[in-house]
């Protein structure tokens, strides 16, 4: 969504639980629904645990996908919790994932230019990262701290890159306000 500016600071939130499941899962997890990359040269480098995702435009077909009973617990709260506090309530969560960008990966510029994407808020949760990551909107850096949250405008052009040592793990949801809004 193009929202004022490149990134919304929502400030903290409790994502050590959600972390803790995250954590946990095994190379088969991230492994289980690689259509992100194989669609998106961007997401190469990357691995994800998807737990929601959607198809279509205008109407939206929201499907429950492998990691939504692992991560339901703990994400579906945190989601609303953050919902409850920045935006209008009577949306839909259409895309929810743990995304994993892999030390030494890049994901290239590039702006999110489906029609889900122009109408939807696109929320980032750090479970990990390390010094070597560098988070570009709009030419500009950013740093993303793990216990907070943020919105970034996915209409502007936007990049991340790893050169750490340790992989950068990034709960992401997008949630589609309703259309009176």
């Amino acid at each position: 969504m193009n929202i004022e500016g490149s990134l919304r600071e929502l400030g903290p939130v409790d994502s050590q639980p959600l972390a803790g499941i995250i954590l946990a899962q095994d190379e088969d997890a991230w492994k289980a629904n690689q259509y992100r990359q194989q669609a998106y040269a961007v997401h190469t480098h990357t691995e994800s645990l998807v737990m929601i995702f959607c198809d279509g435009w205008p109407e939206v077909e929201v499907t429950r996908e492998a990691a939504w009973d692992t991560l339901k617990e703990t994400a579906v709260p945190l989601m609303h919790g953050i919902i409850a506090s920045f935006y209008p309530p009577g949306g839909t969560i259409i895309r929810a994932m743990a995304a994993k960008l892999k030390a030494g990966g890049i994901i290239a510029p590039h702006r999110d230019t489906h029609q889900s994407f122009v109408h939807s808020h696109r929320i980032h949760i750090p479970i990990t990262t390390n010094a070597g990551v560098r988070f570009m909107i709009n030419g500009r850096p950013h740093r993303f701290k793990v216990g907070n949250a943020y919105e970034i405008n996915n209409q502007k052009n936007h990049s991340v890159m790893n050169s750490g040592k340790e992989d950068r793990i990034t709960f992401i949801f997008d949630y589609l306000p309703p259309k009176d809004a």
